[in-house]
């Protein structure tokens, strides 16, 4: 889709990490929504976990009913246990946790995080260490609604203050407060300069 910006990073499918519950706030569930309808309305293509339920499944449920193109990628022990969704566009069932992430990210040219728990987290933190060693260059942006990632930013600072995290790296992350700042953020995201060679490197010896 055009954007309007000459040098905007092109992006056709974008991947939804978020909460397979829908939490207390109403506020987690609109944002899905609000990004659904998004993902659909610029004519993208949405990758996320498979489920149909809690916050992952309002995204979904949005992008369809917008007349999206949606794509789950789910296990087979979870298809059953997050009930996978039988209206999405593609379903992709896989065996390991670790099949179902590498399979999200080869889908994907974006990634866009939600409020969720310890698998959110899991897969936003993956997805940045891939961008730090050079694995892959795609931006990784966090919707920071009702400030639900309030502390995990604090902690990254911390790690920045105490020598455990470049600030470079610390910069790949994205952070934006409302979900339409999200695709524009994605968009304008590059890599850190040099940051896709070190993983190709030799480990010197000592």
């Amino acid at each position: 889709m055009m954007t309007g910006e000459p040098d905007a990073r092109p992006i056709a499918r974008v991947c939804l990490f978020c909460g397979a519950n829908v939490g207390v706030r109403t506020a987690y569930a609109h944002a899905a929504r609000a990004l659904g309808a998004i993902v659909a309305r610029e004519g993208l293509s949405l990758v996320y976990g498979g489920g149909s339920v809690g916050v992952m499944n309002e995204a979904a449920e949005a992008a369809l009913a917008g007349g999206g193109r949606v794509a789950g990628v789910i296990t087979e022990e979870l298809m059953a246990r997050e009930v996978g969704h039988a209206g999405l566009t593609e379903m992709h069932v896989v065996t390991t946790m670790h099949e179902r992430k590498a399979l999200m990210a080869s889908l994907s040219d974006a990634f866009i995080a939600l409020p969720g728990g310890f698998g959110t987290f899991d897969e936003l933190c993956e997805m940045l260490t891939w961008d730090q060693l050079g694995i892959h260059d795609k931006p990784v942006v966090l919707v920071n609604v009702d400030g639900f990632f309030d502390g995990f930013l604090a902690q990254l600072d911390r790690a920045v203050q105490d020598a455990m995290l470049k600030p470079e790296n610390r910069s790949m992350l994205c952070v934006v407060t409302e979900v339409e700042e999200a695709l524009p953020a994605a968009r304008r995201w590059r890599p850190p300069a040099g940051i896709s060679k070190w993983y190709r490197e030799p480990v010197p010896r000592p």
